[in-house]
């Protein structure tokens, strides 16, 4: 079989080292591959059970590749030009060639196939981006599951090995990570499709998984292995292999655990360290989905990496990194992911001991950074948080040249960072990896190290080992503005110690924090810090402040924020931050200094004057003020009182006209009004009342609520009726007449222009009248301390209260002419409502009562309780006259 197959059998995936023998080729005993495999399908014990499927997976502790993916293509990138080379097999069609007896047809068929796919026609994709070079390798992705959803099963199989092939190609070395994060996409993408394929076959129609593989899905599996063993070249063979290792499971219960060592020993072949060490990783990515148990295999793996590092420093390796300009260093980085992910397999659940042996591996190889900083991100925190200082030691051990030491120390950092080691050593862990940390000469460099360790000294130290820490980041970021490539390193500076420092005034009396703050330069970073500040303030500070430090810098904070709102913001973010200002503004109180807390309200009304919900917040504040005022201060310094009063009754008068919002105003002047009132200061109260009703035809027919326009009728008849509650303890102005505010408001109400066919006039004229039975009262219903209102000035009046009865007359005109209007002929000529109702009020009361029940506008039970409550009344000695109108109101059932 062999003398028919063309070309070389030996490995073509590196072009760097010698390879050895091909196993291929070498096993001349008839222990090949496929010899082994025809060899074992006659001793195969089917098994394919649930339970056990289930067993072989790891936990959710266990983080998983796909979660390093977008690490790894984010972090090795490069600006080099790609090419991907394909070599797509021809279509023709090839007679059957005789071969020897021994070989079936099958065997023949396969061979021609993969000649077919290795000798057909090359593609060759030039001078790629890396974006490109991406999107390529997603087409390719596509045309495999196209593919093989056409049932083209063996052009499946051809994209796959022409991707495995792309990864013995290390021209552009810095891109090597992320080329085989995507080639092995593809790889999962097959594995997944061969394992479902035969899964299916030997579920059979049947939900549950069958006791034995049937002979179909069991010839279909080997099919499959026969097929990649005949792949000539040793790198997509061992690729594609270890893409379908899943599917030993359908052969034998053995098949994984014999086939893992093998496939370990194939990689030995590879001659480039580099690639080698990427496809061990993906021997143990496989192999922990199928065998996280299988720890021999992982270890194997792992010793043989560790035998390779010696080619790094051999002439090959060291003449292709002169030929691309890399770096030693910047090489090591490229083995991270690799090594990380091997040794996160390994230290998966494994008892602290093994930590140890590894340390003791490191030292043997003379303490190789590289080894050592995966070890140190593999392993549990709290085992290398308990072995710090002896991790340290061994930092300090190792090569600079080889791998930067502050990369170390940043894996370190991540550790404790996590769990926290030995008390009396945290002290020295900090002293020994800043005196590292702060030699770094590359900005970039220096804050990622910095950054990590600054959460190990908000965890353990005070305000003066994190100032220190600060000062040292603003000295090494500051020059030729370095900080602008920074901002997320810093952004993440500030939530670390946002996370450990909640005692505000702690956080600000460190001098190099708000400096620190000050090297936030671009508007939407600043802003974003500002708001996390803010968002920490809100949450933690529990107790009312007045502390300069706090205020001061809050303040600024504030206004970072404010002075960011342009035309162009959106309402939302005008929202957000204005609750975040309002939540610093609630928590600012001077106690009985109230004088200070008022022009703290003066300067947060200069500061924040493009934000209406913060004014609105302010004038609030200043009228619970001047609340809290008469409360505390009552019975002494009345004058003084007095003028605070008037003075936060000015600052409300003075900010109410900046508000754009015309119920916002509204309910302000009312609201101001109302304290205003409470503290005896009548002109203001006056002035504010004479504002609200000023305003009133600004009103629009329509306002945006929650992004749709809804008519204001009912916001303005809700507020007409607070005013109206007010009003009756509102005393006259001695310069302005009788009722003169009732009257002005009742004009606006008569004047504005209410929506067609509406009855909101009425409805005001409805709610008056209460108000003008109220007034006519010799004491009324309710009143405010120390304020006299027209109860007290008129004293029953016989000319106030004829007033009142000219006011209500007209009010009752206008309300039954509506009426009227409503009715229609109908109830002009049966009611036959005539002027001398108007002041019989019995009457009157009878004929609403029968025309609300003709048309249906009286609730029944409502009917039934006013009718039990007239009669109640009636009782009473001076109530006499309401028997006769109890008799005349009669309940009507609706037919």
């Amino acid at each position: 079989r062999r003398g028919t197959r063309k070309g070389s059998t030996s490995s073509s995936s590196s072009s760097s080292s010698s390879v050895p023998p091909d196993p291929l080729s070498s096993m001349l005993d008839g222990t090949d591959p496929l010899s082994m495999f025809a060899a074992a399908s006659a001793s195969e014990t089917p098994v394919m059970s649930h339970s056990e499927k289930e067993e072989e997976v790891v936990g959710p502790d266990f983080e998983p590749w796909s979660a390093k993916r977008g690490e790894i293509l984010a972090r090795f990138t490069t600006t080099e030009k790609l090419s991907i080379n394909l070599c797509m097999g021809s279509d023709r069609g090839k007679a059957p060639s005789p071969g020897s007896s021994a070989v079936s047809e099958k065997v023949r068929t396969r061979l021609e196939e993969l000649d077919d796919l290795e000798e057909g026609s090359q593609r060759e994709l030039l001078n790629l981006s890396q974006q490109d070079y991406a999107n390529r390798i997603e087409e390719l992705n596509q045309s495999l599951k196209e593919a093989w959803a056409s049932d083209q099963k063996v052009k499946a199989l051809k994209i796959v090995i022409q991707c495995s092939k792309l990864l013995s190609d290390t021209s552009v070395i810095q891109f090597y990570p992320s080329k085989f994060v995507l080639i092995t996409d593809i790889l999962d993408t097959f594995g997944r499709l061969v394992y479902d394929r035969i899964w299916t076959m030997c579920l059979d129609p049947r939900p549950l998984p069958a006791e034995d593989v049937n002979d179909t899905a069991k010839e279909t599996c080997l099919n499959w292995f026969f097929k990649i063993a005949s792949i000539r070249e040793l790198l997509p063979r061992l690729y594609v292999e270890a893409a379908i290792l899943k599917c030993n499971r359908f052969l034998n219960r053995s098949g994984i655990q014999e086939t893992l060592p093998r496939l370990t020993a194939m990689i030995r072949g590879i001659g480039d360290p580099l690639v080698a060490a990427y496809a061990r990783a993906y021997l143990c990515r496989v192999g922990m989905e199928v065998a996280p148990h299988r720890k021999d295999s992982l270890n194997r793996n792992f010793f043989d990496l560790l035998s390779t590092f010696k080619q790094i420093s051999g002439d090959s390796v060291q003449k292709q990194l002169v030929v691309q300009r890399v770096e030693v260093p910047e090489y090591l980085t490229l083995y991270s992911p690799a090594i990380n992910w091997i040794l996160q397999c390994i230290a998966y659940r494994a008892p602290e001991p093994l930590l140890t042996e590894m340390m003791e591996r490191c030292k043997k190889l003379g303490n190789n950074a590289l080894l050592l900083n995966s070890v140190m991100r593999a392993f549990r925190p709290e085992f290398v948080a308990a072995r710090a200082t002896d991790f340290i030691g061994m930092i300090k051990d190792c090569d600079e040249a080889g791998f930067p030491k502050h990369l170390l120390f940043g894996s370190l950092g991540r550790s404790l960072a996590c769990a926290d080691p030995p008390e009396i050593e945290r002290l020295t862990i900090l002293n020994e990896a800043w005196k590292v940390i702060t030699k770094v000469r590359s900005p970039q460099d220096y804050i990622n190290c910095a950054e990590i360790w600054v959460e190990f000294t908000c965890r353990h130290f005070t305000k003066r080992e994190i100032n220190t820490v600060l000062a040292d980041i603003i000295k090494h970021m500051t020059p030729d503005r370095a900080f602008e490539d920074a901002y997320p390193q810093l952004q993440s500076v500030i939530r670390k110690i946002l996370t450990y420092v909640h005692d505000f005034s702690v956080l600000f009396s460190m001098e190099r924090f708000l400096p620190f703050l000050d090297m936030f330069q671009k508007d939407s970073v600043r802003v974003e810090v500002c708001r996390s500040i803010m968002e920490v303030f809100i949450k933690h500070q529990v107790e009312l402040t007045k502390d300069p430090v706090i205020l001061n810098a809050m303040l600024h904070i504030c206004k970072t924020m404010h002075d960011s709102v342009n035309a162009l913001t959106l309402e939302d973010e005008k929202r957000s931050l204005s609750l975040l200002i309002i939540g610093f503004i609630r928590m600012v109180s001077f106690g009985r200094d109230f004088e200070q807390q008022l022009s703290f309200c003066v300067e947060a009304r200069a500061t924040f004057c493009n934000l209406e919900p913060v004014l609105v917040q302010l004038i609030h504040t200043v009228n619970q003020l001047a609340m809290e005022t008469r409360r505390v201060m009552r019975g002494s310094h009345s004058r003084k009182t007095a003028a605070f009063v008037r003075a936060c009754a000015a600052y409300s008068y003075i900010t109410i006209p900046s508000l754009s919002s015309i119920f916002t105003r509204l309910s302000l002047y009312l609201l101001s009004g109302q304290v205003a009132l409470a503290n005896q200061c009548l002109s203001q109260a006056d002035a504010f009342l004479k504002a609200a009703v000023s305003i009133l035809p600004e009103v629009p027919r329509s306002i945006s609520v929650e992004g749709k326009l809804r008519s204001s009728e009912s916001f303005l008849l809700d507020f007409i009726n607070n005013f109206l509650a007010t009003l009756l303890v509102v005393p006259d102005h001695p310069e302005h007449g009788v009722l003169y505010l009732v009257r002005g408001l009742l004009n606006m109400v008569q004047d504005y222009t209410w929506e067609d066919n509406s009855d909101a006039k009425v409805r005001v004229y409805v709610s008056a009248l209460p108000l003008l039975a109220a007034m006519s009262q010799e004491t009324y219903i309710y009143s405010i301390s120390k304020v006299d209102s027209n109860e007290t000035l008129y004293g029953g009046d016989p000319k106030f209260l004829s007033e009142l009865n000219r006011l209500c007359e007209t009010l009752i005109g206008q309300i039954l002419d509506h009426l009227k209007t409503l009715g229609g002929d109908e109830v002009r000529t049966k009611k036959k409502i005539s002027p001398q109702h108007y002041v019989d009020l019995s009457q009157l009361a009878v004929n609403l009562w029968n025309l609300s029940h003709k048309h249906g506008y009286c609730d029944t039970r409502v009917s039934v309780r006013t009718l039990e409550y007239i009669k109640h009344q009636a009782q009473q000695p001076d109530m006499t006259h309401l028997s006769d109108t109890a008799q005349r109101l009669a309940l009507q059932s609706r037919t």
